[in-house]
């Protein structure tokens, strides 16, 4: 029987790198977007050239209900979930004391409350195979106080805490079984870098020691490696992929 893996946010950036990668590693995959029809069917036509039992899901992974809607399509559709990645997650750069309420509630539904309500209903099957990996996406500035990190005050708290949510994870889900780790890219060639000032981007890739922006096929190459046999050993721990910025 195929492994089979769920990824919020897989239609598009680093989230389809990453579903694309484990299609081509022999997983069956679970797309997952909210809004954006166009982008999904591009990519679930993209996942189904590797592998046509892909499917791709609309949920709000920012909601307890989207969150639970996509679980149960994705157990309905393949009985059982091997792997989750938790890669959705909204971006915001604002000042703290210009954020409003409605702001900051969204960047921590999208970046914990997402990740806590997708593994919530992903365990009870991992459970029950004791077996499991679980991978959630950060970002490059939750373990370094240099950088962006006072211009995105409410993203950076969300992915901070996400950070403390995979080590708990991995020290309860353990015993059963389950690995659970994270990611924090760096500068990766999206949508939201790709909005940068050019000066900005020089500014910053020339702080990068391989001086260079990331690929998302970067991210999706260490999350393939944490949710293999090879990293079977690899718990709780926190893989930077930023080309060696925070050195």
């Amino acid at each position: 029987m195929a492994r089979t893996a769920l990824v919020t946010g897989s239609t598009r950036g680093i989230g389809r790198a990453i579903a694309l990668r484990l299609l081509r590693d022999g997983l069956a995959v679970t797309l997952n977007y909210d809004s954006d029809e166009a982008a999904a069917g591009r990519a679930l036509a993209e996942a189904q050239a590797i592998n046509p039992e892909a499917i791709a899901v609309r949920a709000d992974a920012a909601t307890p209900a989207g969150c639970d809607r996509l679980l149960a399509a994705a157990l309905d559709r393949f009985g059982h979930l091997d792997v989750l990645v938790n890669n959705v997650g909204p971006w915001l750069v604002r000042p703290l004391a210009d954020t409003g309420d409605p702001e900051w509630r969204r960047m921590i539904d999208g970046n914990l409350g997402s990740a806590f309500w997708c593994a919530r209903g992903a365990l009870p099957s991992m459970r029950r195979r004791r077996s499991g990996c679980i991978v959630n996406v950060g970002a490059l500035n939750v373990e370094a106080s240099a950088g962006m990190t006072y211009e995105a005050p409410a993203y950076f708290a969300a992915k901070s805490g996400l950070m403390h949510l995979t080590r708990a994870l991995a020290a309860s889900e353990g015993p059963h079984g389950i690995r659970v780790n994270a990611v924090n890219p760096g500068f990766i060639e999206t949508e939201n870098y790709a909005r940068l000032d050019p000066a900005e981007r020089d500014r910053w890739i020339g702080r990068i020691p391989l001086r260079r922006f990331g690929r998302p096929e970067d991210v999706a190459e260490a999350v393939a490696f944490l949710v293999s046999d090879r990293a079977a050993y690899v718990s709780g721990t926190v893989l930077h992929v930023h080309g060696g910025l925070w050195i």
